[in-house]
This record gives C-alpha cells, sequence and structure tokens, in this order.
C-alpha cells in the first residue's frame, strides 16, 4: 500500500512538474514573438522608445501584475491566473523588444541557447538532487537584493566595469537560483495535480522559473552581446 501511495505521489509530481514546464515554455516562447514581431514595426518601435513614460509605465505594469499573482492567485479563478501570466509575457515581449535593436541576432541566439543550456543543466540538478538549497536560495536572495540596488546606482554612475561585474554576479546569482527554485517547486505538496488550486500553483512554478530564465538570457547577453553599431 505504501508503495502504491510512494509511485503514485510521485507519478502527481512529474505532472505537476509537466505543467510548470509547459506553462514556462509557453510563456517564453510568447515573450519571443512578440519580442521580434515589435522590433521588426517600425511604428511601434518609433513610438515605443520615443515615449519613455509609457515604457515605464510597461515596466510598472509587469511589476504589478507580477506582485498581484504572487499576492493573490490562491483567490482567482484559474482563468484569471493563466490570463495573467500570458499578459504579463506579452507586456514583457514588448518591452524586451529593444534587444533586436540593440544586438546582433546572432549574438541574441548564442546568448539564449547558452541560457537554455544553463538553466536546463541547473533545473535538473535542483530536480533530483537529495540536498536541501533552502540556506543557499537564502543567500542568492540577499544576493539579488544587493545586484538590483547595485544596478540603480548605476543608472547615475554609468560605470563599464561596475557593469561587468553587475552582468557576471547576475549570471552567478540567477544560475543558482534556477536549481533552488526548481527545487521548492518540486517539493511543493500537492493533493491533486488536476485540482484548480495545483493548477494555479503550477502559473505561480512557471512565472518563477521563466523570470531565472528571462534574466539569466539578459545577463548573458550583457556579457555575450555584440552591439548591432
Amino acid at each position: 500500500m505504501a508503495q502504491q501511495f510512494t509511485n503514485t505521489a510521485i507519478l502527481e509530481q512529474k505532472s505537476f512538474m509537466s505543467k510548470v514546464y509547459g506553462l514556462m515554455a509557453m510563456g517564453l516562447l510568447i515573450t519571443a514573438v512578440i519580442s521580434f514581431l515589435v522590433s521588426t514595426n517600425q511604428i511601434l518601435v518609433a513610438y515605443l522608445f520615443s515615449n519613455k513614460f509609457l515604457y515605464i509605465m510597461l515596466f510598472v505594469v509587469e511589476l504589478f501584475i507580477v506582485g498581484y499573482l504572487a499576492s493573490r492567485v490562491r483567490y482567482m479563478k484559474y482563468s484569471t491566473a493563466i490570463n495573467l501570466f500570458i499578459a504579463y509575457s506579452v507586456i514583457n515581449g514588448i518591452t524586451l523588444s529593444f534587444i533586436f535593436l540593440a544586438y546582433t541576432r546572432a549574438s541574441i541566439f548564442s546568448a539564449f541557447f547558452t541560457t537554455a543550456g544553463m538553466f536546463g543543466i541547473m533545473s535538473i540538478y535542483g530536480y533530483t538532487t537529495k540536498k536541501d538549497l533552502a540556506s543557499v536560495g537564502n543567500f542568492l536572495f540577499m544576493g539579488l537584493i544587493g545586484i538590483i540596488i547595485a544596478s540603480i546606482v548605476n543608472i547615475f554612475m554609468r560605470n563599464s566595469v561596475f557593469d561587468l561585474l553587475i552582468s557576471i554576479l547576475g549570471v552567478i546569482i540567477f544560475t543558482g537560483l534556477t536549481a533552488y527554485d526548481t527545487q521548492k517547486i518540486k517539493n511543493y505538496l500537492f493533493l491533486n495535480s488536476n485540482s484548480e488550486e495545483d493548477k494555479k500553483s503550477a502559473i505561480m512554478g512557471a512565472l518563477t522559473l521563466y523570470l531565472d530564465f528571462i534574466n539569466l538570457f539578459l545577463m548573458l547577453l550583457r556579457l555575450m552581446g555584440r552591439s548591432r553599431n
């Protein structure tokens, strides 16, 4: 009986993680397509990047969606949660469209495939390791706060060496967070992977890994990317 319960739990866990990775992949695909389409539309590009207020508002909306999902996902319908996740992916695609204007496509693809490889390895590690990564996660979270503050400071300093250091630390932090977040999501105590509650939790797991992937990609692009100018 215990063996049957264990096997059922493993199957439920795999089903749950499949939903998480599937949703994450969907979000990344939406972001990539929207980002590319916006970058190829000269009218949208001119309007978007000549209107700083609009660009700032898009970032504010992104932060609001993430915060709202994190704090209210338990109280909303699954359809609302998935629509917010899709909306976030679309808006993020719009704000990230600048990378196709700032970097060569070859360097973007190179950074993407490097990110995919690093993300895959660390996510597998986080999923399979028996080591508790909670203490590492807390350390990495403090590091994340540090690079956010440093990035804000460097907006005014415009120090290229400082920017390089931030990018290197960012790669290390988001690589580690990928493993930590994967383990945290894997250890989620679900009762039924097909329940409404667990479907919404899968969305939050997907959003977490999506953010790890995007931020790791951006940090690598800053290190590896070649300017189009």
